[in-house]
């Protein structure tokens, strides 16, 4: 697969748009399948466990929810990252057809 002017262009139009939403959000709150998830990656035994105990606990009590707060800076980096790709795609020839 060959990148060429208009793959570059979904790319930064994409990335713009991320940047957007990562700047008008303050945090994300994952729901019980992500946090699981999230934990078995990072090791974190209290909700990675799968042993009897643990699953009869979280069957009884409320579901475990993690929220992830991006840094404030993450924003910026995507929307400029975009726009850049974007601006670059523009100077790129025209793909043949």
């Amino acid at each position: 697969m060959e990148f060429d002017r208009n793959r570059y262009f979904m790319i930064g139009v994409l990335l713009f748009l991320l940047g957007i939403q990562f700047r008008m959000v303050e945090s994300f709150v994952l729901n019980e399948a992500s946090t699981r998830a999230l934990a078995k990656i990072a090791k974190d035994s209290q909700l990675a466990s799968q042993d009897f105990a643990t699953q009869l606990y979280l069957d009884a009590n409320p579901k475990a929810k993690k929220t992830v707060k991006p840094p404030h800076w993450l924003g910026w980096v995507l929307l400029t990252a975009g726009a850049v790709i974007s601006l670059h795609a523009m100077v790129l020839p025209k793909p043949r057809h």
